[in-house]
């Protein structure tokens, strides 16, 4: 479950204009568990994997992140983390206890998709994240 403060109503408008960008494949917000609280691929986007797949994968990423922490002290704080595989780009985005999460084509330029992403989470990303 969300916290009270935590803006779950304007994270969900973020993601749909992040999913706007025709460069995404896929953006949702992923708890530290694993579990998708909001989040969708873009209409035409035929996914890679099936929900049990994905299901996995978003649990993955939440454990990935949370182990990150580790090194904030002496490293300072992720501002995001990205992968770019054959098919797609994976990018990540820790928000407090959360994480965005973001498939892209694979033929994007991942600094610059980043920074757009960035932008369009406003004041939720560095609010919860010290930007």
């Amino acid at each position: 479950m969300a916290d009270k403060q935590f803006p779950i109503e304007e994270i969900k408008k973020n993601i749909k204009d992040i999913l706007t960008e025709p460069e995404i494949r896929f953006c949702g917000l992923i708890d530290s568990s694993g579990e998708l609280i909001v989040g969708d691929f873009r209409e035409d986007v035929v996914p890679f994997e099936n929900d049990a797949r994905r299901k996995q994968m978003y649990q993955e990423l939440a454990h990935r992140v949370g182990n990150r922490q580790g090194f904030d002290a002496s490293l300072g704080r992720v501002k995001y983390s990205s992968s770019r595989r054959e098919n797609v780009v994976m990018m990540s985005f820790p928000i407090g206890k959360y994480v965005i999460m973001v498939t892209a084509e694979p033929s994007v330029n991942i600094d610059r998709l980043a920074w757009k992403i960035i932008y369009k989470l406003e004041h939720q990303w560095s609010e919860f994240h010290g930007f």
